[in-house]
């Protein structure tokens, strides 16, 4: 017989940064589901900086790779003569410490070759990368592609952790958060399967947070780490009270299906936003998709008001409404959309996961800043 997840609330992201370490403590991994603009890479900050503050600790203790570790790199775009374009690395950052000594070009190489077609050289007297294809040298690589060198320079670093390398014998926690920005759905793939066998690698010698938005590269980390020592959460917004935290390993994780509970406690609420019909329309489009519809309206064939609802559905999620400033719905806009969530959940028996629960139980996490239920 199953048991509901347990549920906590944080009002501080340093107290869910105690909750992912403790977590380690029994786990290898801790995988994070969250929507863009949650907190990640500020939860991921301030995991990295509870490890300094730390009685006893000698200075950091984690190896990360974020929004910040990208801002390590900027262009010199040689604007004078527009042809000795160069990536400059900050070296001041302990991340490069074993840059120098190490020559890791064969090991950045050994992963960019699965995802790119360009080369590089890394000057350490100057501290730049310079990159090529074929003969034409000093190129300016895309966005995409030089997310995925310094993705892969990180892999090489995080591999000279888990060996144990002097100059990284600091690292006991890895912490990633939304490597894959840029990336199309086949990369996205090989990335996560590539990244989850170097950190089995590495089972035992360092424990590891990875958190992100996008749904394929999650449930496939999930589905390569859950045989081994993997703890799994979805990440939310508790409204403007915080963040809840809600574990997942005994329920099948699928984003469509987080999205889904939502919308219905917005409905049960009143409380719905003109962005809500995005959200709406997005989970049609999936549906769709998956029942191989040419069209995401079929989903709704059939029900009464079929084509009402469809038109509404196209003329209302088109808008560009922000998550940042929502815009409460009319009374009649709500009614319509309460209609057609309803129509689509009647007709697909969804089983929902109760994402937020209106009653909470003290506990000694509460001690913390925190409140859980389950």
């Amino acid at each position: 017989m199953s048991t509901k997840p347990k549920i906590a609330k944080y009002k501080a992201l340093d107290k869910l940064a105690i909750r992912l370490r403790d977590d380690l403590n029994d786990n290898h991994f801790v995988l994070l589901y969250a929507y863009n603009g949650t907190g990640k890479t500020r939860l991921s900050m301030e995991f990295k900086e509870r490890g300094k503050r730390l009685k006893g600790s000698t200075g950091p203790d984690t190896l990360y790779f974020n929004a910040f570790t990208e801002d390590l790199f900027s262009w010199d775009n040689d604007l004078d003569n527009n042809t000795e374009r160069v990536l400059e690395i900050n070296s001041k950052s302990k991340f490069f410490n074993g840059l120098r000594e190490l020559a890791l070009e064969e090991k950045i190489f050994a992963y960019l070759e699965r995802y790119a077609e360009f080369d590089f050289k890394i000057d350490y007297d100057e501290w730049t990368v310079t990159f090529n294809k074929e003969e034409t040298t000093h190129i300016k690589i895309s966005r995409g592609e030089e997310n995925i060198f310094i993705w892969c320079l990180f892999l090489s670093i995080c591999e000279l952790a888990i060996d144990g390398a002097e100059a990284y014998n600091w690292v006991k926690y890895i912490y990633i958060d939304d490597p894959i920005s840029s990336l199309d759905d086949n990369n996205a793939i090989a990335v996560a399967s590539d990244l989850a066998h170097l950190l089995k690698k590495g089972k035992g010698k360092v424990k590891v947070v990875i958190s992100s938005h996008h749904a394929l590269f999650f449930n496939v980390i999930c589905n390569e780490l859950k045989n081994d020592g993997c703890k799994r959460h979805f990440l939310l917004k508790n409204g403007n009270d915080g963040l809840t935290l809600r574990a997942t390993d005994d329920t099948p994780f699928f984003h469509h299906v987080a999205i889904l509970s939502e919308l219905k406690q917005v409905m049960e609420s009143g409380k719905i936003n003109t962005y809500h019909f995005n959200m709406l329309r997005s989970i049609l489009e999936k549906t769709g998709t998956f029942f191989g519809y040419d069209d995401f309206s079929k989903c709704i064939y059939g029900i009464e008001d079929e084509v009402l609802y469809s038109r509404a559905l196209n003329l209302l999620s088109h808008g560009k409404y922000s998550i940042y400033e929502p815009q409460e719905m009319g009374p009649d806009t709500k009614d319509l959309f309460i209609k057609i969530l309803k129509a689509f959940l009647d007709k697909y028996q969804f089983e929902l996961p109760e994402m937020l629960v209106e009653k909470t139980v003290k506990s000694q996490d509460d001690k913390q800043g925190t409140t859980t239920a389950g």
